[in-house]
């Protein structure tokens, strides 16, 4: 990814101040001279006094909702948008109404209508809107990328794709957590695979003309859950030490997804706190027994304008996390997993492992194979010198991946193929 001069150091706001926000705040930390962040709106006191303290945010610009932001006259360059799904139309298009630029955590919006809207506004107003689709930014598609554009193995003809969600990770986050209902906040084919079909989309260069789907929430209902077990895994349930979705195995044992909790900052009091959240909140709730309408498992076949087919498939139960890709081309094939691929040569037989090496700019500890942190690099890029063209996930490239969801999901509820139209 190239790197371009600053005009001037950008200041942000954050808008939200949760997991994602705090991952790209952390750039700011790290990069002072590119960005920094001088205000912060969240309505958790605890999260929102971490936040302004770690980025020694003046009183006068910390706030506890996002209206109170607006209310003001524009005092820094753009706004980072890491709210949940559902609280993501409005602050932004309060923002660019002010003429703040945006980085936006995906999905834009669970509706089709109002990410149409972002895209109106962002092109009237002339905002430069980056969507938080980091696989873009990740060294390993930018290398599929570039391989598939050179014609190294020919012209590309399909593509299998798959992400690996994880079986405690989906527990988590789509039966327990945030995503556990699509209608109070998107989807899982937007929430958690917008990210997917916009690498498809990228990596294949034609628009998208036709989609197939199909999936439902097999595994995580009342009538599997099993003989004996309770509503809660604290309740004493019989088969908690053996489930593998149990809360206190996910939370306590294995310390996993702890980000979500806003522990004391006294070491002493993390435990009680910890088992007071599995009593209290649909964290420690049994996965059986939840409200939850997320689909476990999700196929989509994809046919693109230039013949280009894809086959996606999203899995719950894995006991590994990420993405698996294989491209096939006239000329070779490519099968890899984020971290390394294998390119085969048809003409000649030999076959080429790529793996991911050390780079100034990889920032591979980061999140998403290096894609986080180079996703706010090349943000900051695109607005410390007013220029969209600097940015490769502009809102207009990924209003494309969110359609595609939208027709997929509705493929998948009413049984038809969708076509697709821009």
């Amino acid at each position: 990814m190239k790197r371009t001069s600053l005009q001037k150091t950008i200041t942000a706001i954050a808008i939200g101040a949760g997991d994602r926000a705090n991952v790209y705040g952390d750039y700011a930390i790290a990069h002072p001279k590119e960005l920094r962040i001088i205000g912060v709106a969240e309505p958790n006191a605890i999260r929102n006094e971490r936040f302004a303290t770690k980025h020694k945010i003046e009183e006068k610009n910390r706030f506890s909702s996002w209206e109170e932001v607006f209310k003001r006259s524009k005092f820094a360059d753009a706004v980072i948008i890491a709210t949940s799904d559902t609280l993501h139309y409005e602050p932004c298009m309060a923002a660019m109404t002010l003429g703040y630029d945006v980085l936006i955590e995906k999905p834009i919006s669970p509706s089709e209508e109002e990410c149409r809207e972002i895209l109106a506004l962002a092109e009237k107003k002339q905002c430069i809107v980056g969507v938080c689709h980091v696989l873009r930014y990740a060294p390993y598609f930018q290398k599929l990328k570039e391989i598939v554009d050179s014609k190294l193995i020919g012209d590309l003809v399909s593509i299998q794709h798959m992400e690996s969600i994880e079986h405690a990770h989906m527990a988590h986050s789509y039966v327990r957590g945030n995503w556990h209902n699509s209608k109070e906040s998107s989807p899982i084919i937007l929430g958690k695979s917008c990210h997917d079909l916009d690498i498809m989309r990228w990596l294949v260069g034609s628009p998208c003309s036709e989609v197939a789907a199909f999936g439902n929430r097999k595994w995580f209902r009342k009538e599997n859950a099993p003989e004996g077990s309770t509503n809660r895994c604290t309740d004493g349930c019989p088969v908690e030490s053996e489930c593998p979705y149990s809360a206190l195995k996910i939370y306590q044992r294995d310390k996993k997804h702890n980000y979500v909790f806003d522990f004391p900052d006294d070491e002493s009091k993390r435990d009680e706190y910890l088992i007071e959240q599995l009593q209290t909140t649909d964290y420690g709730r049994c996965v059986y027994r939840m409200d939850n309408d997320q689909p476990d498992h999700y196929v989509a076949s994809l046919k693109f304008e230039n013949d280009v087919t894809a086959a996606f498939s999203m899995e719950a139960f894995t006991s590994y996390h990420g993405r698996r890709t294989r491209l096939m081309g006239t000329m070779g094939d490519i099968v890899g997993d984020m971290e390394t691929f294998e390119h085969t040569d048809f003409r000649t037989g030999k076959t080429t492992k790529w793996e991911q090496g050390e780079s100034e700019f990889d920032y591979h500890d980061h999140g998403h194979g290096g894609g986080d942190w180079r996703l706010v690099q090349n943000w900051v890029q695109a607005v410390s010198n007013h220029d969209a063209s600097l940015l490769t996930s502009t809102i207009k490239a990924s209003i494309e991946s969110h359609i595609i969801g939208f027709k997929a999901e509705k493929s998948r509820l009413g049984g038809k193929i969708e076509k697709i139209d821009l």
